[in-house]
C-alpha cells in the first residue's frame, strides 16, 4: 500500500510541475502574443488564454490540497478491525443475493470494473469503520444498496 500511496504521490507532483509550468511560462507568453493582437474585447487567442489560465489555477490548488491530504493519511492509524484505507472487504448483497468483492482505495486509485472502491464514494464512505457481521445501507445513485460485510482482510493482514 505504501508504494501505491508514493505512486499516486509522483503523479500528483507530475501533474503539478506540469501545470506550474504552463501557468508560469507556456501562458504568459500566450497572453502577451494575445494582447500585441489588439482589442481585447473582440480577442478570442487572449480570452481563451486567460480562461485557461483561471482553469489551470483552479486544478492546482486541487492538486496540491490533495497531496497534503495524502501525506497525512498515515497506514499505521488505520484499524486492525474494521474497513479503512485498503482493506479488502467481502459483502453480500442482500437485494441481489449475490457476493461482492471491494477494495478501499484513494480516488486516484478507484476503477468500480476492477472492484477499487474509493473511500471517498457512497459505498466507500458506507464501509469505512464497519466490521464482520455489520450491514450496512448505502444510498447509491442506482437506488438503496444493503450489503452485509462478511469477511475483511486489512492491510495489516496482508
Amino acid at each position: 500500500m505504501a508504494d501505491a500511496l508514493s505512486k499516486i504521490r509522483n503523479k500528483l507532483q507530475e501533474e503539478i510541475a506540469a501545470l506550474e509550468r504552463e501557468l508560469n511560462y507556456e501562458l504568459p507568453k500566450e497572453l502577451s502574443r494575445a494582447r500585441a493582437l489588439g482589442d481585447l474585447n473582440e480577442n478570442a487567442e487572449y480570452k481563451f488564454a486567460k480562461e485557461r489560465q483561471d482553469y489551470v489555477s483552479a486544478r492546482l490548488g486541487q492538486l496540491k490540497k490533495r497531496l497534503a491530504d495524502l501525506s497525512l493519511l498515515n497506514l499505521s492509524k488505520i484499524p486492525k478491525d474494521a474497513a479503512g484505507y485498503g482493506s479488502r472487504v467481502m459483502l453480500y448483497d442482500v437485494q441481489r443475493e449475490v457476493e461482492i468483492e471491494y477494495r478501499l482505495v484513494t480516488p486516484e486509485e478507484a476503477d468500480a470494473s476492477q472492484g477499487l472502491i474509493s473511500t471517498s464514494s457512497p459505498i466507500g464512505r458506507g464501509l469505512l469503520g464497519k466490521r464482520v457481521g455489520d450491514v450496512v445501507r448505502i444510498q447509491t445513485p442506482a437506488g438503496m444498496r444493503e450489503l452485509e460485510i462478511v469477511r475483511l482482510i486489512t492491510v495489516h493482514d496482508e
